[in-house]
């Protein structure tokens, strides 16, 4: 009988095709982040069933860009660096559920397939984006990590650009922030492969870092636009009134999550 191997598909006789490898996996990412507040009724809007906006703060957002180099627990990947390194930029909210707060994101675009692969696995709505961010280097041109320092960012999909800004740092801060500062709480969806059948997987989800290390955060200011596309719904999260910008490196491991409940939210 011929079995088949592999994490994730494909699946092959050595499993050496799979797309993404088992957990633990391991970041290390230099973040810029961005939080402002926007109206509370655009947040409300994207949490499904059972989920509800947060007591304290229901507008905040934080929009975050990334430049990752990840591996699984071997890190061969990262001496093959075109299956390490990859970009992203995310939406994050807050929200309650059964009285805790969790994070939760509702939009992300990465550039790597594999990318994509993990967060079918992880419950974050990933799509194929453009991503940029300046990157810090203590030589020539590029910012150092010191008041006035400038970084640009840029986010584009479908020949669209969705997001730009400019984070223009302060001073060494306690925290990197607060939008982003929760376990997740996501949803796992598949539809049905029979047509009228709805959801084939439903669950909601609770994940975050099993382990995590961290830089000095910075804080700063930020100029941010958001730009309307036909196929995106990023702009509806309209700058209201802007919270505050930060730089951060980081190191995060995820190793999974846990059920919290199934068959609730009420997708179609």
């Amino acid at each position: 009988m011929t079995s088949v191997r592999g994490y994730f598909p494909p699946k092959t006789a050595t499993g050496a095709a799979s797309l993404i490898p088992s957990p633990p996996w391991h970041y290390s990412g230099d973040l810029l982040t961005i939080e402002y507040r926007t109206d509370p009724a655009r947040v409300r809007e994207l949490l499904p069933e059972p989920l509800e906006p947060a007591e304290e703060d229901p507008g905040a957002v934080a929009l975050i860009w990334a430049d990752w180099q990840s591996c699984a627990a071997g890190g061969r990947e990262l001496l093959d660096p075109v299956l390490s390194q990859y970009k992203e930029t995310f939406a994050v909210v807050r929200c309650a559920y059964r009285g805790r707060t969790y994070s939760r994101c509702v939009y992300i675009w990465v550039d790597k397939d594999f990318a994509i692969a993990r967060g079918v696995q992880q419950g974050y709505p990933k799509k194929l984006g453009s991503i940029h961010q300046t990157r810090p280097h203590p030589y020539g041109p590029a910012p150092r990590i010191e008041p006035g320092a400038r970084f640009g960012a840029t986010l584009a999909a479908a020949d669209r650009r969705l997001a730009q800004a400019v984070v223009t740092l302060r001073e060494p801060s306690e925290t990197g922030g607060f939008v982003n500062g929760h376990p997740m709480a996501h949803h796992r969806w598949l539809p049905s492969i029979e047509n009228g059948k709805g959801l084939a997987l439903d669950e909601l989800i609770e994940s975050g870092a099993a382990s995590f290390e961290g830089g000095q955060p910075w804080v700063g200011d930020a100029e941010l636009e958001l730009f309307d596309a036909p196929t995106e719904e990023l702009a509806r999260l309209e700058v209201r009134e802007p919270i505050a910008a930060y730089y951060r490196q980081v190191g995060v491991v995820w190793d999974g999550g846990r059920l919290l409940e199934s068959g609730t939210s009420g997708a179609r």
